[in-house]
């Protein structure tokens, strides 16, 4: 049957699908490449995850990054206020980059993966779960927080040699989001695509036709 069978990424050979033990992956005879995986963690688990990473995301995004202390005077922001400013300097071209990079495209990706490990978990992938799954494919390479948040530690590094920098919640909570999200980015797309085809292909449970008596 075609739907147990994988082609490679990378040099197109066929391969007869198996099942794995959780935190393996299958490789290509040929070439090497990495066929497919199965993760740790069990789709209820991805569901939890993703949960708390939404939840840790809008955390970061309410409260300050950093405060600072400058002779007396205190000045704090959100990772939104620091894209306003960065507008109103006439950077545009950079605001923009950062709202999409940090806080737009990690935002839609992990709508998206809750969608679909919704849908999977309902047992009722809508219409939209192929496409959404592709979307989602296509926007994982745009995530950049371990960027943002590598410098952010090279600026506080900067700053602290001119004023006193003091946390925020936000830049912890950005910490906390980093190491999820890469837990979430590690897990392979493709068996999200194979547990909803057996939910799909799911056969329904047939009843009987109600029999009446005639007189």
């Amino acid at each position: 049957m075609t739907d147990s069978l994988v082609a490679c990424p990378e040099c197109d050979a066929l391969h007869e699908r198996r099942e794995l033990a959780p935190g393996t992956k299958a490789r290509c005879v040929r070439c090497g490449a990495v066929l497919y995986r199965r993760s740790y963690l069990e789709l209820d688990h991805q569901l939890a995850l993703v949960t708390t990473a939404i939840l840790i995301y809008l955390i970061a995004n309410s409260f300050p990054i950093v405060d600072l202390e400058i002779q007396g005077r205190s000045n704090s922001t959100t990772l939104v206020g620091s894209v306003l400013a960065l507008w109103r300097e006439g950077r545009e071209i950079v605001a923009v980059l950062v709202f999409a990079t940090t806080q737009l495209f990690p935002l839609v990706d992990l709508g998206a993966l809750f969608a679909l490990l919704l849908m999977i978990r309902r047992g009722r992938p809508a219409l939209a779960f192929a496409p959404i799954l592709r979307f989602l494919q296509a926007l994982r390479p745009w995530g950049m927080i371990e960027v943002f948040m590598l410098g952010i530690v090279v600026a506080l590094v900067k700053l602290s040699n001119m004023a006193e920098v003091v946390p925020g919640i936000a830049l912890w909570a950005f910490g906390l989001l980093t190491i999820l999200l890469a837990v979430i980015l590690s897990l392979d797309l493709r068996s999200l695509w194979r547990a909803g085809e057996r939910v799909i292909v799911r056969p329904r449970r047939r009843f009987p036709p109600k029999q009446s008596a005639h007189p």
